[in-house]
């Protein structure tokens, strides 16, 4: 059973209420499921437990807001449901490796070193590049204060895109040994704001000659508007003569797009793939030649 939209549905749940109280119960009645089966999944597709799913997100909230807000970290924690300052700054150093006050004075000096700025384009980012039909129309970057989890997230921006034909993405590209003859799930965390085009993940399996042997760019659904950060997934077989395999994340026209925690991963063929199938009707002789015929 393909269990993704139970998934998100689940999770945007958890995003709308995570200042207030959470427990596996009241989310897995929302999802519909008893919560013990709900555990295994939720657990299955994210790596987590519904409680550090939980945490994780509020520890990242306070990070926020602990870098761009004045507010105290007794409120902070208030606000992210812990129940004392002494048990979000044990919770806080477990993940970010220092107290709430020393991260705010440490991370604000090097933000104002850089200008101030949350979001900072930057031409390299490590292992990624901006392609598409006109990059130069659209900007990538690091961002410090939409984050899903850890310190930063990467993002996809329109600038100057006039048309919704216009498309970039922020990709990479990898040799498919390692993966071959396997079924593998692509997975990340996306968040959207103001897209009147479509977004979503893709992934696109080539052989040695650039012959697409399976692809998906989510165009059957897609992510529009604006969205809170949620779990999206492309599942594909890399036939045993594959060569290539190319992904990342596409903005097709105007808006902004945030993306965090990729992973790669096998999966058994129980798991239904994504592959959109390319279908092209071959004739059996030419026909109208003329242009004339209606």
């Amino acid at each position: 059973m393909n269990y993704q939209q139970i998934l998100q549905k689940a999770i945007s749940y958890i995003e709308d209420h995570l200042h207030e109280s959470l427990t596996l119960e009241n989310v897995a009645s929302y999802a519909g499921f008893s919560k013990y089966h709900f555990l295994r999944i939720f657990q299955k597709e994210t790596g987590m437990t519904v409680g550090d799913y939980v945490r994780m997100r509020r520890l990242a909230g306070a990070a926020s807001m602990l870098l761009y807000t004045d507010e105290s970290i007794i409120n902070i924690a208030y606000h992210f449901r812990f129940g004392t300052q002494e048990s979000f700054t044990r919770a806080f150093k477990k993940v970010y490796h220092m107290p709430p006050g020393q991260y705010r004075r440490i991370m604000n000096s090097i933000i104002n070193k850089n200008g101030g700025e949350n979001m900072k384009q930057q031409k390299k980012i490590k292992g990624w590049f901006l392609s598409g039909s006109h990059p130069f129309n659209y900007e990538m970057g690091i961002d410090t204060k939409e984050v899903h989890q850890g310190k930063c997230s990467g993002y996809l921006k329109s600038v100057t895109v006039e048309s919704a034909d216009e498309f970039a993405t922020m990709m990479q590209q990898f040799k498919a040994d390692k993966f071959l003859g396997k079924r593998i799930k692509l997975s990340a965390f996306i968040k959207t704001k103001n897209v009147d085009g479509f977004c979503g993940l893709w992934m696109r399996v080539d052989n040695a000659l650039h012959d697409v042997l399976q692809f998906d760019n989510m165009s059957d659904r897609p992510i529009v508007k604006d969205t809170n950060w949620n779990l999206y997934s492309i599942v594909l077989d890399v036939p045993e003569n594959s060569a290539f395999i190319s992904f990342g994340v596409l903005l097709s026209g105007k808006g902004h797009v945030w993306v965090d925690q990729f992973k790669f991963e096998e999966v058994d063929k129980s798991v239904p793939t994504t592959n959109l199938e390319i279908v092209h009707d071959v004739l059996d002789e030419p026909i109208n030649l003329s242009f004339e015929e209606e």
